[in-house]
């Protein structure tokens, strides 16, 4: 008696680079039990599919392009709340790996762990356990014992963050204009300057430049 053939995990692929996506695309189907069944570049184009593929994993890299930081998790956990989601990322920073976890990622791989690391993270966060890449987890417990797990906010004032203050926070550390900002938003001049006031407050940050470079070091833009 022939026996039943085991479900493959269906994946899909977020990242901003196509040739990673391509790369990864070609590793995973190697696997028997695993089936890549959509990618895309950027959130709100996933989001299109998503609702229709019903994948069994998001495997995705941080930031990718029209989503602030980690709003795009949270836009993804909204879509597919029970979908697991495994973040494939190069940013290994304590503070970016828990900001990640507390937006709702599920796993967290290092982009530079050795890739036959992938397919077991893969395999075990579709089955509803988490993740963390050995290096990952070791930042993080050294990061703990420092005591930076004692504080809500470690590294930056972020969760006080309204989500019209990120978005003004990005558009600002492009080096857009408050009349830009304005223009790019649909709000008033007057509004972003007093959004602008309250991120340099909770961010302290009192610079165009003190923003790009916090927003380059949480992800946001890239470098």
């Amino acid at each position: 008696m022939a026996t039943e053939s085991k479900r493959s995990i269906r994946v899909f692929l977020i990242d901003r680079q196509a040739i990673l996506r391509s790369a990864l695309r070609c590793l995973l189907e190697r696997a028997s039990d695993i089936c890549v069944v959509g990618e895309a570049g950027a959130v709100p184009v996933a989001t299109m599919d998503l609702a229709r593929v019903r994948p069994d994993l998001l495997l995705m890299d941080l930031p990718v392009q029209g989503v602030a930081g980690f709003e795009a998790i949270r836009t993804l956990r909204r879509t597919l709340p029970e979908t697991p989601i495994l973040m494939l990322s190069a940013h290994e920073e304590e503070f970016f790996v828990s900001q990640a976890l507390r937006a709702g990622a599920d796993g967290f791989l290092a982009k530079d762990s050795d890739p036959s690391e992938l397919l077991p993270a893969i395999r075990t966060v579709a089955d509803g356990r988490s993740y963390m890449s050995p290096r990952v987890s070791h930042y993080c417990v050294q990061w703990a014992r420092a005591g930076g797990g004692e504080a809500e906010q470690p590294r930056s004032g972020m969760d006080l963050l309204t989500v019209r203050e990120r978005e003004v926070f990005q558009a600002l550390a492009l080096g857009c204009s408050n009349k830009e900002v304005a223009a790019q938003l649909g709000l008033r001049p007057g509004t972003v300057k007093k959004h602008r006031e309250n991120l340099q407050r909770k961010l302290d940050s009192h610079s165009a430049a003190d923003l790009a470079r916090l927003a380059i070091h949480l992800g946001l833009l890239d470098p």
